[in-house]
């Protein structure tokens, strides 16, 4: 449209332009004849003038006319040239667009001509995807032939196989994940499960909580009972502990996990017994009375331990705490004596080292302090007791040596790694825990058999009392990605095959060398 009405607006300007020349030649034409009429005229009216004067009129108007049409010629070459140039460009613009026109109309041939082909293929793909679907059929019913397997079985194969290398990629996301986390989150984590399973094991549950108080008679239980069993309610609400009269002969059990709450009530049914007198307002008056006399041997064991270990000037209610470990035990181990170990062996290596003797003692034998309450607050027994030490005016040393001791919280002393060191020696020396030494022996050849039956094992090593396993494997048939499933594996193993106190460590190590020799 734009290009059209240039050509409009050219042609109108050519138009206009012949319409002013005309009349440009009109008016001259008008002026000539007006001007040869004044000339006649004045030639009329100026007979009289001289011949000279009238040849230089004329010479005049002759020059002036000459001069106008010489301007007109020369206006007229120049728009001539301009509207030759329009011309052209216009005439180029018009085969631009006749071009461009016939563009169009190809492309729009070849536009239909693709939707032709387009729908054609799309047939051919529709034909081409049944035959495609009869051929996998025909495939598979091939296959079974050939492989003697159906395509259940096959799947199973290559399900098999996506699992394998499933298990390989997730090896590989596992060490990395591992590499980028930080190792303390691990060992807490651990730490917290090996406390969950001692606090909650069954067996130990069931060893370590109950007592089982010896009757003269059968008749006696009913005498504990009492009438609609108002005596053993007696009991249980003044002791806390629960009272198991059951079918076993001549034999009551008390189960409970306050060992001194057990304690108490065990004296107190004892005395019942032989006092013969069992009634509520009785029972109360002896649990009383047995209560003042465990806390008094409570504090008696506390100040003995402490007089033992050369440590003075603790705080009572520690003391007194530190008598209640008499009554915790820990995987069959009597704490209170742990603890008293464990402060001989901090002092000997204290001395040994040059540090304050005294001051490892008193750590040593606090260390285990927040077992006397892990059963009535929540949270690792090591936290536990850091904050009782704290709260009873322990040295802040003391307080991070207890905290520390299992890790949760970083060392910032030689002391804290001497505690650490003291511990792992008490609690995993043979024999500490009443465990025979040929069951020690025995249990330590079956983490290294279990380690040894996994392909890729060169030799394994039991170190630490069998709480830590090392496993050496072949750099060439083991990768880095297959260390990590082996570890775990590993250790998987050992949960299901063995029965063992706190955790085992599993440490697998593959070791490439190379070597090169040089020559003269």
């Amino acid at each position: 449209m734009n290009n059209y009405s240039l050509l409009i607006g050219i042609i109108s300007f050519i138009v206009g332009f012949a319409i002013a020349y005309w009349v440009s030649r009109k008016v001259i034409s008008q002026k000539a004849k007006s001007a040869e009429i004044e000339a006649q005229r004045i030639l009329n009216d100026a007979n009289y003038k001289s011949e000279t004067v009238l040849k230089e009129a004329d010479l005049k108007v002759k020059d002036k006319l000459f001069t106008m049409k010489s301007d007109f010629d020369a206006e007229t070459r120049e728009t001539r040239v301009e509207l030759k140039s329009k011309e052209r460009r216009l005439m180029q613009k018009e085969e631009n667009i006749d071009r461009k026109f016939d563009q169009y109309e190809k492309r729009e041939k070849e536009l239909f001509k693709k939707e032709k082909n387009i729908a054609q293929r799309a047939e051919d793909v529709l034909s081409s995807e049944k035959e495609y679907n009869r051929l996998i059929e025909e495939q598979k019913k091939q296959l079974e032939k050939i492989s003697d397997l159906t395509a259940a079985q096959a799947k199973e194969l290559l399900i098999r196989a996506m699992e394998n290398e499933a298990r390989h990629e997730g090896a590989k996301l596992i060490k990395r994940i591992e590499n980028e986390t930080h190792e303390e989150a691990d060992k807490r984590a651990k730490k917290i499960m090996a406390t969950a399973i001692q606090r909650y094991a069954g067996d130990y549950v069931a060893e370590r909580t109950v007592s089982v108080v010896q009757l003269p008679g059968d008749e006696m239980k009913g005498r504990i009972i009492g009438r609609e069993g108002r005596n053993i309610r007696a009991l249980e609400a003044a002791t806390g502990i629960d009272l198991i009269i059951d079918d076993t002969p001549e034999a009551v059990i008390l189960s409970g996990f306050n060992p001194v709450r057990r304690e108490i009530a065990r004296i107190s049914l004892m005395r019942l017994i032989s006092d013969g007198r069992i009634h509520p307002a009785r029972i109360e008056e002896v649990v009383k009375k047995v209560e003042q006399e465990v806390d008094a041997t409570i504090k008696e064991a506390g100040e003995q331990a402490a007089f033992e270990l050369g440590v003075h000037g603790i705080h009572n209610e520690l003391i007194k705490y530190i008598g209640r470990l008499k009554f915790r035990t820990s995987y069959a181990q009597n704490v209170l004596q742990h603890s008293v170990e464990v402060g001989f062996l901090c002092g000997v290596m204290a001395s040994e080292l040059g540090l304050n003797s005294k001051l490892a003692r008193r750590m040593g034998l606090l260390h285990d302090i927040g077992k006397a309450i892990d059963h009535e607050v929540e949270g690792p027994h090591a936290i536990i007791g850091s904050k009782l030490a704290q709260k009873n005016n322990e040295s802040a040393n003391v307080v991070n040596a207890i905290a520390a001791h299992h890790e949760d919280v970083p060392p910032s002393s030689p002391y804290d790694l001497l505690v650490q060191a003291a511990d792992s020696l008490s609690g995993a020396r043979p024999g500490a825990r009443k465990e025979l030494l040929e069951n020690y022996v025995k249990r330590l050849e079956d983490l290294e058999g279990i380690a040894n039956a996994f392909k890729g094992v060169t030799n394994t090593y039991a170190i630490q009392a069998g709480r830590e396993l090392r496993v050496i494997v072949e750099s060439g048939t083991i990768t880095d990605e297959d260390a990590t499933l082996l570890s775990r594996d590993v250790a998987k193993k050992i949960e299901e095959s063995l029965t063992f106190p706190g955790q085992i460590k599993v440490t697998v190590i593959r070791e490439t060398r190379a070597v090169e020799y040089a020559n003269k």
